[in-house]
């Protein structure tokens, strides 16, 4: 595929999630990045993720290897999905959400981790920053920690949502997906951590491990959604229910996952690079002579565009050092044992739009989860500094 990177998303220690279109097609997808020689993990999740096909899984659309900024990088393509993260909407809705919201996201997450469960993986890390949002609801994303259950013995994932087994050492079967489910449900009702009295992450582990307690479930919520959560939450593994099990608690059963949410959350997923202000800041308001202004998914195609001009300023198309270097794949550069090599590509930001960030992808920045609920870093941004 010939593909353009647009600006980044998200990013942590070792890898980058970024924006990309495809040359051909113009079709918008998300591209983790990682330097080829540190892509070990990264390699493990395209495994996975390349044999997974679920409605509730961020979709898999490929992988391959490019030469840019004379450094070896490993690209993981994956859907695109304009919601952001699950984290990143409990705090666009005010710090919490209601209990039709949360019934609705917790039957999608359920069921993606019915399908993987079946499939014998777990999850490992599930939480708000790991589930991403798009027009049809949640989907469970980042798979760097997940693995096959009958793998030997290993401990991963994120210390707040951690299962009691888990923090002892003991096992990360299914049953640890759940009680990470049970936290992010708390997550979702209250916008802060499952664990508000230990912030020190040894202490946290040994608390979880040894102390016998569970995190407080909201007492706003309704007696089925309690009952919901304190089964997610059952410290014994053994006594702790299943996926499948939870798929028909009264809970759920009022929960359709696939009628429609409030009119205001759903986003259009975006079809062209004019949608949904995927090359701006989410940090940064749109503003006009010092108005600011909102880019509706709503509005039809020519108010989109027309507001999109009026505060792009005047294209500039020349060949100038403004180009830079991004990728292209040949039939004819063919390395050893017949691996592509990737030919670089130069093309333009192509106006003040569309432009990148003069700041490069850090090369050891690793998204442990794909991070979506920082949109683009600017509207000025280059791909590489």
């Amino acid at each position: 595929m010939d593909w353009i990177r647009g600006a980044t998303i998200g990013h942590g220690s070792s890898a980058a999630v970024s924006i990309a279109v495809s040359r051909c097609s113009g079709e918008i997808f998300a591209v983790k990045s990682v330097e080829l020689s540190q892509s070990e993990c990264l390699q493990k999740e395209q495994k996975i993720l390349s044999t997974l096909s679920s409605p509730y899984i961020v979709g898999y659309k490929g992988y391959d290897v490019t030469g840019e900024n004379n450094e070896d990088m490993l690209n993981l393509m994956m859907e695109y999905m304009p919601g952001g993260t699950l984290t990143h909407e409990i705090g666009r809705q005010g710090g919490r959400l209601n209990e039709q919201l949360i019934g609705y996201f917790t039957k999608q997450i359920i069921q993606g981790l019915d399908y993987l469960h079946s499939k014998g993986l777990v999850h490992c890390d599930i939480k708000g920053r790991n589930i991403l949002l798009c027009e049809t609801g949640a989907k469970i994303a980042d798979f760097g920690c997940a693995r096959s259950v009958d793998q030997a013995k290993w401990n991963g994932g994120t210390p707040m949502f951690m299962a009691p087994e888990v923090a002892r050492g003991e096992e990360q079967g299914f049953a640890a997906d759940i009680w990470a489910l049970g936290c992010t449900i708390i997550e979702m009702a209250t916008g802060a951590s499952p664990w508000t009295t230990v912030s020190n992450p040894a202490s946290l582990l040994y608390h979880i491990a040894f102390s016998g307690q569970n995190p407080e479930i909201p007492e706003f919520l309704s007696s089925k959604t309690r009952d919901f959560v304190s089964k997610c939450l059952t410290r014994d593994p053994k006594q702790r229910w299943s996926a499948k099990q939870l798929l028909s608690h009264p809970f759920l059963e009022e929960s359709d996952s696939n009628s429609k949410v409030d009119e205001e959350f759903i986003t259009s997923s975006p079809t062209s690079i004019l949608d949904q202000r995927i090359w701006n800041s989410a940090e940064e308001s749109e503003t006009v002579n010092n108005s600011t202004q909102t880019i509706s998914s709503m509005d039809s195609p020519l108010q989109r565009v027309t507001k999109l001009c009026t505060q792009s300023g005047k294209p500039e198309w020349r060949w100038d050092e403004s180009w830079i270097t991004v990728r292209n794949c040949s039939e004819n550069n063919r390395g050893d044992g017949g691996n592509l090599v990737s030919k670089m590509l130069e093309i333009n930001c192509i106006d003040s739009l569309f432009c990148c960030s003069t700041s490069r992808i850090q090369h050891r920045a690793v998204i442990s989860s794909l991070n979506f609920d920082r949109h683009i870093r600017s509207s000025v941004n280059k791909i590489t500094h």
